[in-house]
């Protein structure tokens, strides 16, 4: 996989290898044409867009082995779908994003001046 550009056109980094993200479950936002979904944002999760998605049949709570999904609680950090977290951002309940880490390809659904409204620092040990 080539190196790919996060929303501030330097190289992706890492979003959470704890728990484990990303389409390819790498630890980064990487996407390809088989994800529908384009998992491309960094948040990291707040209980108010957790509940907000669960209202809305997106339940990112409950754990599904068997997709390698463990569940997720405030306070992690996941690869989230660009709509939803735009359908969350739009509702006022969109999760702080790590830029740094948020794929390039965000910017085919969500404006730059939206992300850094949300804007959170990535941890340092990344």
């Amino acid at each position: 996989m080539s190196a790919a550009l996060n929303v501030l056109g330097t190289q992706l980094r890492p979003c959470s290898y704890d728990p484990l993200t990303g389409w390819f479950r790498d630890g980064c936002c990487h996407v390809d044409e088989r994800d529908a979904g384009s998992h491309v944002i960094c948040a990291r999760m707040t209980l108010e867009f957790l509940n907000f998605q669960m209202e809305r049949g997106n339940d990112l709570i409950t754990p599904r082995p068997e997709l390698r999904f463990l569940g997720l609680k405030a306070g992690d950090r996941w690869c989230v779908c660009a709509l939803r977290w735009r359908e969350a951002y739009e509702a006022g309940y969109a999760p702080p994003v790590v830029l740094e880490s948020t794929h390039a390809r965000a910017l085919d659904y969500v404006l730059m001046e939206w992300l850094r409204k949300k804007t959170v620092a990535p941890v340092a040990d990344d």
